[in-house]
This record gives C-alpha cells, sequence and structure tokens, in this order.
C-alpha cells in the first residue's frame, strides 16, 4: 500500500498583512500564488529590534515595502537569510539591501545549470485541453512582470558564505540562527534553525502542502535523500516552510517523503522494466491527479531518481550513451 503523505493546505493568509506566529517569528505573504508556490512565498522576520528576514522572495515591490514596513519604530534590519537561490526566494534581497544596508547570507550562487538543448526538453502540450491551455495563458498574461520567470538567480551572491552547522547572532543577543546544509531540490539549500524557539526554517527542502520538486543538473535526488535524513537526526519541534503553512509533527513527516520516494522509485523501475520508455512516457500516469502544469518539473524529479538508479545499475540508457531527460531507459535485466 502506498503511503499516505498527510500534506496540509489549510492556509489561510491575508497579502501584505504582517502574521504573528511567535514572540520571535513575523510573516509576509508574497502575492505570488502558483503551482509551484502554492499561496505565494512566505517571508519570515525573526527577531525583534535588531531583525533578520528570510527569503525576501521575488522583487514584487508591495510585498517589500510591506516586509519594511512590518518594522516597528525600535527596529532593525540587519540581516537577509536565502534558503536557496530560485527566482521566488532570492531575488528581493537585492532591494532589501539596497534600502537597508542589510548584509547577505547564504551557502552560496546558484550551481550547475544545464545547457539549453532544444532537443532535451519533454512536451506534455498534446494533453492539455484548449480550455486548459486558454486559462493557463490568461493567468500568465495577467501576472506581474516580475513573477513570469522562474527558475534560478543566477545574480545573486551572499555577501557571507555560510556552510553546514555556522551561526549568525543579531549583536543585541535576541536571535541566533543555525545554518543547516539540505543541498538536493537545490545544491545551496540552507535550513535554518532557531533554536530558541525549537523551529527549523525549511525552505523548499520539506513544505506541508506538497513534496519538493527535485530538478538536475542542480538539484540530486541522492542527495535530497540524504538531507531527508539528516533531518531525521534533529530536534526542532516544528518547520517553517517558505510556501504554505507549518509542519508540526516533522519526525512522521519526513519518515512519510523519505517512503513515498523509496516508493516512487519502485514504480519507475517497475514502469522500465516492462519495456524501454522515456520519462515522457510515464510522467502523464504517474502524475495524472496532479495539476498538469507541474508534469513538467515531475518530469525533471523523476530524471533525478532516474539518474541515482542509471549511476548505481538499477537502470540504463536502451542503446548506450549519456543519460537524458528524453533519453529511453530500460532495465539492465
Amino acid at each position: 500500500m502506498a503511503t499516505a503523505i498527510q500534506h496540509r493546505r489549510d492556509f489561510e493568509i491575508e497579502y501584505g498583512a504582517v502574521d504573528e506566529l511567535s514572540p520571535l517569528i513575523r510573516r509576509i505573504e508574497c502575492r505570488n500564488p502558483g503551482p509551484f508556490t502554492f499561496k505565494g512565498t512566505g517571508t519570515y522576520l525573526v527577531g525583534r529590534g535588531q531583525v533578520a528576514v528570510l527569503d525576501p522572495g521575488p522583487v514584487v515591490e508591495a510585498h517589500l515595502q510591506a516586509v519594511l514596513d512590518a518594522l516597528g519604530p525600535d527596529e532593525q534590519l540587519t540581516h537577509i537569510f536565502i534558503t536557496h537561490t530560485h527566482s521566488d526566494h532570492s531575488p528581493g534581497a537585492k532591494w532589501l539591501q539596497e534600502r537597508t544596508g542589510a548584509k547577505t547570507y547564504g551557502h552560496g550562487p546558484h550551481g550547475q545549470v544545464g545547457p539549453n538543448d532544444p532537443n532535451d526538453k519533454v512536451d506534455f502540450s498534446k494533453y492539455f485541453t484548449k480550455e486548459e491551455k486558454d486559462r493557463y495563458d490568461k493567468e500568465y498574461e495577467d501576472l506581474d512582470p516580475a513573477l513570469k520567470r522562474e527558475g534560478p538567480d543566477l545574480e545573486f551572491r551572499p555577501d557571507e558564505k555560510l556552510d553546514d552547522d555556522d551561526e549568525v547572532a543579531a549583536e543585541d543577543g535576541n536571535w541566533r540562527l543555525r545554518a543547516v546544509w539540505t543541498p538536493g531540490h537545490c545544491s545551496n539549500h540552507l535550513c535554518y534553525s532557531l533554536e530558541q524557539e525549537s523551529v527549523l526554517f525549511t525552505g523548499d527542502h520539506i513544505m506541508a502542502w506538497a513534496t519538493s520538486v527535485v530538478g538536475p543538473p542542480d538539484g540530486s535526488m541522492a542527495d535530497y535523500l540524504a538531507s531527508l535524513r539528516k533531518l531525521l537526526a534533529r530536534s526542532e519541534q516544528r518547520y517553517w516552510p517558505t510556501h504554505g503553512p507549518s509542519v508540526d509533527d516533522p519526525t512522521t513527516y519526513v519518515q512519510s517523503f523519505l517512503a513515498h520516494r523509496e516508493e516512487r522509485e519502485e514504480q519507475i523501475l517497475a514502469f522500465f522494466s516492462e519495456k524501454p520508455a522515456t520519462i515522457a512516457d510515464l510522467v502523464p500516469g504517474l502524475y495524472a491527479a496532479y495539476d498538469k502544469r507541474l508534469w513538467y518539473p515531475a518530469a525533471g524529479s523523476v530524471y533525478a531518481h532516474v539518474l541515482s538508479m542509471v549511476a548505481d545499475g538499477r537502470l540504463r540508457v536502451a542503446g548506450g550513451g549519456d543519460p537524458k531527460l528524453t533519453s529511453t531507459y530500460e532495465s539492465p535485466r
């Protein structure tokens, strides 16, 4: 029987409003909802007095101004932390830094970007009805221009590079964050532990509303699974992702993610053991219940699984050659 991940999507927000989550944590939601961001990017303010911001999001000025407006008369934005360099997380850091002088912190610039090979892309357009395509085109047309580009943020460079277990604290001592390197979704992905409240800010590594996309070449399924196991050894009592509601039973939830990924690998192996096939053949059936726009990143996650299984010999490229997104795969047995 398949593992049921108990996602939470009961999440009411008011864009631009300050949500007081705890004595040290506030959150402001950016108006950038979508199939990849759920209700939008949740930007966290940590601390009182000297304040840190986590994941300012895209350059949506109304949102970033709301972050500044949330500061009290005796408060100052002094630190900007980035979980990873995707366009819904890090671009707003520059806008905030120009207005506050706050330093930026992260694991580093974006990692490997694959070649733009027009012959190595999946195409699911034949599965979209005309009504679906018209609706999606209209939604895209109505987007804020800052939201029309999705993918890596290649401009962000942190002022201070953080490695696993590095700690940063406010000079006034009111908060302290510890970096937890969790590659997988993105090679430079960091979670941040606020030990004073036993919470972990998990970015896109663990989200309550959905599973995380792992897209090669910068994303690695082997790294992602190792990062999930890494969290099982930690003691935080609650997770705050950048999208969606909190995770309030972290250990059980992470275990269900691991079980889900292991079952996904079994499904992929079973599919390719029947006959040589492509990832594009597999995704529509495997993700039939999902928004079809998510099939494209889902193909990336399947590809990440396949790369791992080619590396350890469980799958191979039919006819030989390098494993690509559009390659035909088969069982070696």
